[in-house]
């Protein structure tokens, strides 16, 4: 047996209880969720979100305790402080004390398609009141998949590739972060509730609707209850929209499947928010772009910070000593090489 075999043969049994306890983890955890859904109902606040991404990160870690509670010290708990000061845009939107913007995305979705609303003419050519279709299930599906997807993809990196989770979370933090500083600084009006000031039609709000033939509701809060945790007017961007935008960047290098499938996922979601009228069609783009551009400066900024801070002068690369000064440093004889101009002495 050679060396290499004899040492994946010695591997193999370490590798397997790490493979149990893996799989023990994730049956544990999914056991824990569905018991906790059908008690409580389905969680969608971020506080109780959070305590399921503690749970979940113990449950792939508990081959090593350690590298979780350094996980959640020194990777999770920076991303949790963001995007819950995130939820609060609301209080701090009062405090500024700017007025909700109704116009802009509205007669920007008009002029985009011609004078009706898309929202008004989705809902007018598919929705049937008290009689969901197919296609409601999946917007509905498609919709909540929104509080779950991001934080699932940000557990799943930091177990199995750790060095592209770093970077996964500068992209969240910055995509959070230019959406709070936009909801303060601009709130605006969704469909719906534009529909319920009276500028426009009635616009059905379906989303929520549709908890009454799923027969699930959600769960309570555990402590963002309070009113400026909610932000109804926090309509542009649609990080409904960007996040899915950014997965697609994210993992655009992951191959053609993975390229489809969340291409797939972006052009679900934009359908979704602008049926239910949760958002604007103009709302989804901005999403997009925000997207995009945090995509670029975060990609900028880890190139500059891996490059050297200052250019190295260019040194040749050395050649090999003569065979004459290799012989002098090795023996310590006198220097053996040929006076210029006499010849040397033949050797007797």
């Amino acid at each position: 047996m050679t060396p290499t075999s004899s040492s994946s043969c010695a591997e193999e049994p370490r590798r397997r209880p790490a493979l149990w306890t893996l799989i023990g983890g994730l049956a544990l955890l999914g056991g824990l969720v569905g018991a906790a859904v059908a008690w409580r109902g389905l969680f969608l606040s971020r506080d109780w979100l959070f305590a399921w991404v503690l749970i979940a990160l113990l449950a792939l870690s508990l081959g090593d305790l350690r590298r979780w509670a350094r996980g959640v010290v020194c990777d999770w708990l920076p991303l949790m402080a963001v995007l819950l000061f995130y939820d609060l845009s609301n209080g701090v939107r009062g405090v500024v004390g700017i007025e909700p913007h109704v116009l802009p995305q509205l007669e920007g979705d008009r002029l985009l398609a011609g004078g009706e609303v898309p929202t008004l003419r989705l809902q007018h050519a598919l929705y049937s009141p008290g009689h969901p279709h197919w296609y409601d299930y999946a917007a509905f599906a498609v919709y909540l998949s929104h509080f779950f997807v991001t934080l699932a993809v940000g557990v799943a990196l930091w177990r199995f590739a750790h060095q592209r989770f770093r970077r996964y979370r500068a992209l969240v933090i910055a995509l959070a972060t230019a959406g709070f500083a936009t909801y303060v600084l601009f709130p605006a009006v969704p469909p719906w509730l534009a529909a319920y000031d009276g500028y426009l039609p009635p616009v059905q709000r379906l989303i929520g609707g549709m908890w009454h033939y799923v027969d699930l509701q959600p769960a309570a809060a555990l402590f963002e209850t309070h009113s400026a945790f909610y932000n109804d007017v926090a309509a542009m961007p649609s990080l409904h929209a960007a996040y899915p935008a950014l997965l697609l960047l994210f993992f655009w290098g992951a191959g053609r499947w993975a390229r489809l499938g969340l291409g797939a996922y972006v052009l679900a979601m934009a359908f979704t928010l602008v049926y239910t009228g949760e958002h604007y069609v103009v709302d989804v783009l901005v999403g997009w772009a925000y997207a995009g551009a945090c995509f670029a400066a975060v990609s900028a900024v880890a190139a500059w910070a891996g490059r050297p801070r200052w250019p190295r002068p260019y040194r040749r690369a050395p050649f090999p000593a003569p065979a004459y000064l290799r012989l002098r440093r090795r023996s310590g004889s006198p220097d053996l090489r040929p006076t210029p101009g006499r010849a040397r002495a033949p050797s007797s």
